[in-house]
């Protein structure tokens, strides 16, 4: 799996100067948070969420939402990076492919948390999903370090997550 990166590069700033940068971000924007609004659809804080025991240190729910909104934001802001200095249609299908799969991971990872309600499951695959975006991170890495860099508070987000997860499972009887 190679990426070539181009002698011209979007890595400037984030000012609309460089020519190519905004319609991959914009498209990029969308369908992060497209994935991010699946996944609120199937985030349900109802009756067996509230009765789940959580650590002390938990954040408070509403901070989940503005959270993972920026989140999505800087990994669209990722994509187009990496997708701008990415220099063949593989290469860019490559980075499409890579971002996709995180965010399926992430879905996967809500539905098996809150709508079959196993947060057992929801650990094992988290591993999955700590996974999807580590290795966007390495890969474009190669080819834009501000796009590996844009993707860091997501691995951190979701290494919390992962931590956050286990307390739970730990502290409640579940399956």
């Amino acid at each position: 799996m190679t990426l070539a990166s181009r002698n011209t590069s979007p890595e400037t700033a984030l000012d609309g100067s460089q020519p190519g940068f905004w319609k991959p971000f914009l498209i990029a924007f969308v369908v992060a948070q497209a994935i991010g609004g699946v996944g609120a659809l199937t985030t349900d804080l109802g009756p067996w969420y509230q009765s789940l025991n959580k650590p002390w240190w938990q954040p408070p729910d509403w901070l989940f939402g503005p959270a993972w909104t920026m989140i999505f934001a800087l990994a669209a802001a990722s994509a187009a990076f990496a997708w701008g200095n990415a220099t063949t249609r593989a290469g860019r299908s490559i980075v499409v492919v890579l971002y996709l799969t995180s965010g399926l991971f992430n879905i996967l990872w809500s539905v098996l948390f809150f709508q079959v309600k196993r947060p057992d499951w929801a650990l094992i695959e988290v591993g999955a999903l700590w996974t999807s975006v580590l290795i966007p991170i390495l890969v474009v890495s190669r080819i834009s370090k501000k796009a590996a860099w844009l993707l860091v508070p997501y691995i951190s987000w979701v290494t919390f997550a992962a931590i956050l997860n286990y307390k739970i499972v730990q502290l409640n009887s579940v399956h």
